[in-house]
């Protein structure tokens, strides 16, 4: 059984082209999450996708802390310039622990934690995503194979795991700055990200 319900659609112009955007609802709460599809993605062509955890902070408002709001529109951008893709916004916000805690974790950091002693300080694993939801997504969208847009080994894994083809890892390495410099380095030694040093 699926977690997730397709429940609308509907056209979405954006600066890099109009995407049809897709809602979902999450099975047992009260989340939903979204697709913004571009072009015919269904068949056996791998499809160029990114799945995007919910960074209110880095999507919404501009936070030079992270690199999620880059990656965003550059994820958007690379789909638009060859016409057919899929990203999905999954209702995640900080690695699964909230926006609140999000907060909250911010102030450790503030203090001088990382990304990750500032999770486990608060009482949670590093990353709390369940990547269920995206697996699930795809197949309703009827998406099996994928070129996925990610620098995160674990999103690779958790695709697989669920049955779907990974033909390609598509570097997204976007949105470096002085803000966020010690984040991206705790995200490659920390957790596995796969971030080359400029």
């Amino acid at each position: 059984m699926s977690s997730v319900s397709l429940i609308a659609r509907s056209k979405l112009p954006t600066p890099w082209g109009t995407f049809t955007l897709i809602g979902f609802q999450e099975h047992g709460s009260d989340k939903d999450h979204a697709a913004l599809v571009m072009g015919d993605i269904t068949g056996s062509e791998p499809v160029l996708s990114r799945i995007h955890s919910e960074c209110l902070t880095g999507d919404a408002l501009f936070s030079l802390r992270c690199d999620c709001g880059f990656q965003l529109q550059a994820a958007l951008e690379k789909i638009a310039k060859v016409g057919r893709g899929v990203l999905l916004y999954v209702r995640q916000e900080g690695r699964g622990i909230g926006l609140l805690n999000k907060i909250r974790a911010y102030h450790l950091q503030d203090l001088g934690a990382d990304t990750v002693e500032a999770n486990v300080a608060l009482g949670f694993a590093a990353d709390m995503r369940d990547y269920t939801i995206c697996a699930d997504m795809l197949k309703l969208l009827e998406v099996g194979s994928l070129r996925l847009m990610t620098n995160n080994p674990r999103k690779v894994k958790a695709m697989e795991h669920f049955g779907l083809t990974i033909t390609e890892r598509v570097p997204l390495q976007e949105g470096k700055n002085p803000h966020n410099a010690f984040y991206l380095s705790t995200k490659a030694d920390k957790l596995d990200h796969m971030l080359k040093n400029d």
